[in-house]
């Protein structure tokens, strides 16, 4: 939020579980990149957005592992 408060917005990061109209379940959410793209943030926020991104994966691989939940 330091390099662009319109990132604001989008925090806290959420994730949706939804099951379709087959049965199957689903995580979605918006990466990390396309939060920097969306609120152009810069060189400076790239530590930050590259720690978002890695620990989104290892949330949404926990969550969907076999045997979760």
């Amino acid at each position: 939020m330091i390099d662009r408060q319109s990132s604001g917005i989008d925090l806290p990061l959420k994730a949706l579980a939804w099951e379709d109209a087959d049965g199957r379940v689903w995580l979605t959410y918006n990466s990390a990149a396309w939060l920097a793209e969306r609120h152009e943030l810069g060189e400076g926020s790239s530590a930050a957005v590259a720690a978002i991104e890695e620990g989104l994966a290892a949330l949404a691989a926990g969550a969907t592992a076999e045997g979760s939940g």
